[in-house]
């Protein structure tokens, strides 16, 4: 049973230190408050994160609880996750230098267009927790785990991982940065190998997914891949 005044307070916390993170990440290398693009981006990635916690923590605490879990048992996932994070973090602090240096110099109308496919992207993960509560965040087979084969995973096997990539190729050109773009195009071949390593685990440890992968053919986008 999940403690949810505990959940509660955790995803307090880890709301608060996000806010604090993302400030210093944009704000600090651009050096001033002005940057429109910074306020409208954490406003979209924040304000969606409050009413998605809540919904999680009234009617799947569960889900909750595993996506707090951090720690990887899978070597590759390790990797993967180290090297994305470097990727991540120079990619998060480029735009603010870009936007105090005038390096990108881009118009508004794209940051703007970015911002719809950043939250368009937050939607479709939110779609795929909403039908996998098992969506944790590390790469494992969990008690009672099942195959989900409806919702966004009727259409392709890691809809999760297609939001993800949606946002992160969005996120620079929200922010205003050209420059910071090839950083968040490296991290996806890492999502590639990330998923590549989760469907050998799937497939080694929850019955049914074989046939799932078979009926189900592509992972990220219909007709593609």
């Amino acid at each position: 049973m999940v403690n949810t005044d505990e959940l509660k307070k955790k995803a307090v916390l880890i709301f608060i230190a996000a806010i604090i993170i993302l400030s210093i990440a944009l704000f600090l290398p651009a050096g001033t408050l002005d940057y429109w693009q910074g306020w409208a981006y954490t406003a979209i990635v924040l304000i969606p994160a409050l009413f998605v916690v809540s919904y999680f923590i009234t009617y799947d605490p569960e889900f909750l609880e595993r996506r707090m879990k951090y720690k990887e048992k899978e070597a590759k996932q390790k990797k993967v996750i180290k090297w994305t994070t470097i990727l991540f973090i120079i990619g998060f602090i480029l735009p603010g230098f870009d936007h105090r240096f005038g390096w990108s110099n881009m118009p508004n109308e794209i940051s703007i267009i970015a911002d719809v496919f950043v939250f368009l992207g937050y939607i479709i993960c939110f779609l795929a927790f909403k039908e996998n509560s098992y969506a944790a965040r590390t790469v494992e087979v969990m008690e009672g785990q099942k195959v989900i084969s409806t919702g966004p995973y009727s259409f392709v096997r890691h809809p999760m991982y297609a939001g993800v990539i949606l946002m992160y190729l969005a996120t620079p050109l929200a922010l205003g940065s050209y420059i910071a773009l090839p950083f968040f195009i490296l991290i996806v071949p890492f999502i590639i190998c990330r998923i590549l390593n989760e469907e050998e685990v799937l497939l080694r440890g929850l019955k049914g997914y074989k046939e799932y992968c078979n009926k189900t053919r592509y992972r990220l986008i219909p007709f593609v891949w």
